[in-house]
């Protein structure tokens, strides 16, 4: 109950996570997300209902958490992460949640946090492929030690172009809410440094080994990031199409 978890994205990732820590008991839970339910969202994003659709998600997932466990301080932000805003939301939180589904928000959050010295819980679905990875600031390595640079334009498709099977979803989600329930109770072994990689069609698990990169151009040994910057001319999926 003394604990305080940020969601970021209330799609395919935050529903499941932010269910299982809401019935955890997680005293605090935050929740970002712009988008209002929709019909196509349903298949993966369990948070939400038919009677919701047309609702901020972010009010749907609040309701939903709330007839679980009504002990949980569910805070809706129906907004979206921007430059400006970020580092004043996740300051009043322990842990954070990437539930994003585009790169400009992947890159800011993991900014925001390694720059904060906030702990964050990293997913990313597509298809039938899911992935995992905690961040520690200072001690592990980052987002952008795998990947120092968003893709360009046009050259990754995203969930509504390529499609997601909605149990990836659910499975990369509900590790991402063991990492955080690790976390908090401090126990257990962290996925920092090691990429956790899951595919549905054979069902397997590999963990990859992650190193630090030293020249990280935001956790590296001279890091040229040392302020946030907002991404969107990388993204290879319009605003409008932001649904996960």
């Amino acid at each position: 109950m003394n604990a305080k978890v940020l969601i970021i994205g209330a799609g395919g990732l935050g529903s499941p996570c932010a269910l299982y820590l809401g019935a955890a008991g997680i005293g605090k839970l935050g929740i970002v997300d712009s988008d209002a339910v929709e019909l196509n969202n349903l298949q993966r994003q369990v948070i939400h209902s038919m009677k919701d659709v047309g609702r901020p998600k972010v009010e749907s997932a609040r309701d939903r958490i709330n007839a679980i466990n009504q002990d949980v301080e569910v805070i809706p932000y129906h907004l979206r992460m921007s430059s400006e805003n970020i580092l004043g939301i996740i300051k009043d939180y322990d842990i954070v949640v990437d539930g994003s589904d585009n790169f400009p928000t992947r890159y800011l959050v993991n900014d925001a946090c390694v720059l904060s010295k906030k702990p964050l819980s990293h997913g990313g679905i597509f298809r039938f492929d899911g992935q995992a990875i905690t961040i520690m600031p200072g001690e592990s390595p980052c987002l952008r030690c795998l990947f120092p640079e968003p893709p360009p334009p046009g050259l990754v498709p995203g969930c509504q172009e390529a499609g997601i099977l909605g149990a990836v979803a659910g499975a990369i989600g509900i590790i991402q809410a063991n990492e955080v329930l690790k976390y908090v109770l401090g126990i257990g072994e962290l996925l920092t440094g090691k990429l956790l990689v899951f595919n549905a069609l054979d069902s397997s698990f590999r963990q990859l080994k992650v190193p630090r990169y030293p020249k990280c151009p935001v956790c590296g040994e001279s890091p040229e990031i040392t302020k946030l910057i907002d991404y969107e001319e990388f993204c290879s999926v319009q605003r409008k199409d932001e649904k996960r």
